[in-house]
Order: C-alpha cells, then structure tokens, then sequence
C-alpha cells in the first residue's frame, strides 16, 4: 500500500466569514454614482462601514473607480464617498468597495450602520421573548 498523500486530489478550502456587520435594508435607499464617463442612480440593497451592494441599471465594469452618494434617511444631505471601486458585477448588482472617506461622512455612516444593528438586535431579542 502507498502511504504518500496525493496532493492532486486534496481540496483545500476557506470558510468565508464577514468580519464587519452588513445592514441588509429591508427599505432600499437611492444612490448617486459617477465616473469618469457615467453618472447613474441606483438603490443601495446592503451596506457596511467598507461597502455596498447596489442595483443598477448602468452598465459598470469591475475594477471602476466611482464617487458616491448615498441617500440615507438620518440627514438630509446625502453621505459621499470619495472613491469607490466596483468589485464584481452580477447582471444589474453592483459590489462596491469603499476605499476613501471624509472622516465626517465616516463617522456618519459607522452611526448609521450602528444604528441598524442595534435596531437589528433588539427586533431578535423581542421575537425571542414572544415565543416563550
């Protein structure tokens, strides 16, 4: 019998894990998106304090560079990010990594995201306590 492991047929594989909580939005918000040569909106479908998902109708390629505004309903103003980069694309969604932030709309959008969270939780705990 041959004790040698054939490395041709290991697998190797990683759990994938979030590391950062992402706000899946029950309630879409608008988002503002430019490049060099487009301007589109959109609606943001889950974000975190790095990110977003948003559907789009335009069509933008992987490796895009964006500016991006973000209507959220806790100000009136709309929260920008300074650049963005689209990290896949899956028919008409969008992944969007974040990349550079003023630190005001930072702060900002860690309260948002934050807040999400807590609302998050607290609707767990009250569905927890209802089924006893």
């Amino acid at each position: 019998m041959n004790d040698r492991l054939d490395c041709s047929t290991v697998e190797f594989t990683r759990t994938y894990s979030r590391q950062h909580y992402r706000v899946p939005l029950a309630v879409q918000y608008p988002v503002m998106v430019s490049a060099t040569d487009t301007i589109a909106e959109g609606k943001v479908t889950n974000l975190t304090v790095f990110g977003c998902t948003i559907e789009c109708p335009e069509a933008l390629e992987k490796g895009t560079s964006l500016q991006v505004r973000l209507i959220l309903p806790d100000q009136a103003q709309s929260l920008p990010v300074e650049e963005a980069e689209v990290r896949w694309v899956q028919g008409n969604r969008i992944g969007l990594q974040f990349h550079k932030v003023e630190r005001a709309a930072d702060f900002r959008l860690h309260g948002f995201v934050w807040d999400r969270m807590i609302e998050r939780f607290r609707t767990i705990v009250q569905e927890g306590l209802s089924t006893r």
